[in-house]
């Protein structure tokens, strides 16, 4: 079954569900054991499972300059909810009226009537409404009226280590992709469509794919190995570089660049999934282009060498 996804949260209508609430950057493990608590008490209950998340993180509103890498793309974040069994996300816009919504209007209009939350599932340092006033006892005050049932949630470990979107931000900005990949359960990937590009890979033999990093501070960078999905039954190899093109570009817009091996086809417009399967090195400013087209066949090489050494994971659905 589709997800559904409702771009802010309506002033009423919405079918009732079982909710939690949160920004869901990168989905991890931590997160997929409470979205399964969320669907199995959906069962239960007969609700819609159902998240309430944000865009842009509150964060990047209060503090852009401060403000985290992402993780996920919202595209990703949504498809990664859809794999735990959420059908329902509301995807509110944060801005200055949202968060200078009082606590208790954020209970009633965006809870009770707009989500139409019977079920909600929260962690206990949880807090909400302008200068941040609601908490988790204040829910459980509205839930004994019989508003909707409240539950907080348990911390998920990796041996002594909590496990959040903080420790999987953390492995992939030190490259350490198989600490990532124990955070989040899965290979880190990020998805989007091609775009045009200004073409400069051809003309040194290494045509490339462009994806637009949506976000102003990705968590990963540098050189990695690849594979990427959506272009045939089964992943293309390949190299990707994310960053933002020192040797050739000083705009200091970030992008992902993929050349995949012996393929040529036109592919603009197309929806993919690139799989980043091992970190090579950071991202380097060159003198020449003859000196960018060296390192690149390189780093080819290298990714070759990684990717036949490290097992194909199963395909999103």
């Amino acid at each position: 079954m589709p997800i559904q996804v409702v771009r802010g949260i309506p002033a009423a209508g919405a079918q009732a569900c079982a909710l939690t609430i949160g920004n869901f950057d990168g989905v991890h493990r931590g997160h997929q054991a409470l979205l399964a608590r969320v669907v199995a008490q959906a069962q239960r209950r007969s609700l819609v499972p159902a998240v309430l998340t944000f865009e842009p993180h509150p964060r990047e509103f209060f503090s852009p300059a401060a403000a985290p890498p992402r993780i996920s793309n919202v595209r990703d974040k949504i498809d990664a909810l859809a794999a735990c069994g959420i059908r329902r996300v509301h995807v509110q816009h944060f801005d200055r009226g949202f968060a200078g919504l009082p606590p208790e209007d954020f209970i009633s209009r965006a809870l009770v009537n707009g989500c139409a939350a019977r079920w909600l599932i929260v962690g206990d340092d949880f807090r909400f409404g302008a200068g941040r006033r609601g908490d988790v006892a204040m829910l459980q005050r509205h839930a004994a009226r019989g508003d909707f049932e409240v539950e907080t949630a348990e911390t998920v470990l990796d041996g002594d280590e909590r496990i959040s979107s903080s420790a999987v931000r953390d492995a992939l900005l030190r490259g350490d992709l198989p600490r990532a990949h124990a955070l989040l359960g899965r290979n880190y990937a990020v998805s989007g469509r091609v775009m045009h590009g200004a073409k400069l890979g051809r003309t040194i033999g290494f045509p490339t794919l462009n994806l637009r990093i949506p976000h102003r501070r990705p968590a990963a960078h540098g050189i990695f190995a690849v594979r990427v999905q959506g272009l045939g039954p089964a992943p293309l190899p390949g190299v990707a570089s994310i960053g933002i093109r020192p040797t050739i570009d000083d705009s200091g817009r970030w992008l992902l660049e993929v050349h995949l091996f012996d393929f040529a086809q036109q592919v603009y417009g197309r929806l993919v999934r690139v799989e980043f399967v091992a970190r090579l090195r950071d991202e380097e400013k060159y003198a020449s282009l003859d000196e960018l087209s060296a390192a690149i066949r390189n780093d080819a090489a290298r990714a070759r060498e990684a990717l036949a050494k490290a097992p194909l994971e199963p395909l999103e659905p």
